[in-house]
């Protein structure tokens, strides 16, 4: 009889198994919400008519082609991990995490879950906005088959990690973005469930909050051997809380192992070769986000590519339309390393008064020779009100993305460990 290993690991345990996943959209309108409207667009399409319907500027050559959001992922991921799922926008992050939330079913393949799964996809996702923050707790808890005594076990613990105590009987529609993050991070991470699956939302809180529910997240797989699924575009939060990371790219996993490993072929993907970028339909960081003014475009000006040199201006275009009139609206961009690592925020930028239906152009004019040579990214924050007290009207869920070329010789080869800014030589007075 074989001598067996009394002090050998266990086998861990696959809570999620994927095989062959895909998931197909087709492109452009499929109908047109009524049934009016469906006859009026198809009558006109017999006649050889211009769509009546269609939103202008809409390219009809993408009506009937279809996107391949996945295209064949195979994954395992083992109970008590905290895996990292990175890539550029549009690889197909939210749309598996949307996948394994069972919001949306695949056009192929199989998904085996092991446990109930609490996600929190965007901001305020599976909250009802005219309940209060007590019920929607309680509503979030029966939706993951929790009974109201196992709810009130918890109830005072999710209250004082949300921070939101003095407003949990006020309806979640007059909360702030920050206030609903952290609301649906603590109902998400403290409720009963198996599986934790995050996209990037807590880039809306604060950043004792962030380290907060990182610190969490870590318990969770660590401590309490929950397994953990993390989208993120920010590099140090993926090596901070990952014990694993994948890569996809245009649908397919192309990387998974070591998280520095799964950051390096990330940042090989990334591309400074877009110098326009349309707005209007990506996504947003907040549900308020692009309602009442809305950031269409982005276009550095002048530009084939996204690439500038130390003595070059850079030049950013934007066009944004509002829907009521503002006595002012300020502008920030949060800037970024290429690996996710924060290098500064912009004092804000007064974009002055703005009056409802009109279209708005302004430059912003930007010193790339401030910053050591490599590649960045930037995130666009519109807002009105002062820091501190500000309101967002618009932040979309893009990172706009330039290299700075270093030509000027009498700056030495950028070192790495001596941070990303430039300072100018200082005065030498007589």
């Amino acid at each position: 009889m074989p001598e067996t290993n009394q002090n050998a690991a266990p086998a861990r345990e696959p809570v999620i198994e994927i095989r062959g996943l895909k998931k197909r959209y087709r492109l452009g309108q499929i109908g047109g919400g009524t049934l009016t409207a469906d006859l009026q667009s198809w009558w006109a399409r017999v006649r050889g008519k211009e769509d009546p319907n269609l939103k202008i500027g809409t390219d009809t050559r993408l009506f009937g082609t279809s996107f391949m959001a996945l295209n064949g992922v195979d994954l395992t991921v083992y109970q008590g991990e905290a895996l990292g799922i990175i890539g550029r926008n549009g690889a197909g992050k939210s749309t598996l995490l949307k996948l394994l939330s069972r919001i949306t079913a695949p056009t192929e393949g199989e998904i085996r879950l092991k446990g109930r799964v609490a996600s929190m996809l965007e901001v305020g996702t599976g909250f009802n906005q005219e309940m209060t923050g007590r019920e929607n707790i309680y509503m979030n808890g029966a939706i993951l088959g929790m009974t109201k005594a196992e709810v009130d076990a918890k109830l005072e613990e999710i209250i004082e990690f949300s921070e939101c105590g003095e407003f949990i009987d006020t309806p979640v529609k007059r909360y702030s973005s920050g206030m609903f993050v952290k609301l649906a991070f603590a109902v998400a991470a403290h409720l009963d469930s198996e599986i934790m699956v995050m996209d990037e939302v807590l880039a809306v809180g604060d950043m004792k909050f962030q380290q907060k529910c990182l610190s969490k997240m870590s318990d969770a797989a660590g401590q309490e051997g929950r397994t953990v699924l993390y989208v993120s575009h920010n590099m140090s939060t993926i090596r901070q809380l990952c014990t694993r990371c994948i890569v996809l790219d245009k649908g397919r996993v192309v990387f998974d192992g070591d998280v520095e490993k799964a950051i390096a072929i990330y940042m090989d993907t990334t591309d400074v070769n877009v110098a326009r970028y349309d707005l209007r339909a990506v996504g947003r960081q907040t549900p308020s986000a692009g309602k009442r003014l809305l950031l269409s475009e982005l276009v550095f000006a002048g530009k084939e590519s996204s690439v500038f040199d130390t003595a070059e201006p850079m030049r950013i275009a934007i066009r944004y339309t509002v829907q009521e009139p503002f006595s002012g609206v300020h502008l920030k961009m949060n800037l970024h390393y290429r690996d996710g690592t924060p290098v500064g925020i912009t004092h804000p930028i007064d974009l002055g008064p703005a009056e409802p239906g009109r279209e708005y152009a302004r430059t912003l004019v930007f010193d790339p020779s401030l910053l050591g040579e490599g590649q960045y990214f930037f995130y666009l924050d519109i807002f009105e009100g002062v820091l501190g007290q500000a309101v967002c009207l618009d932040k979309p869920s893009v990172e706009f993305q330039f290299e700075v070329a270093n030509t000027d010789l009498s700056i030495p080869e950028w070192a790495s460990g001596w941070g990303r800014i430039h300072f100018p030589p200082p005065a030498v007075e007589p």
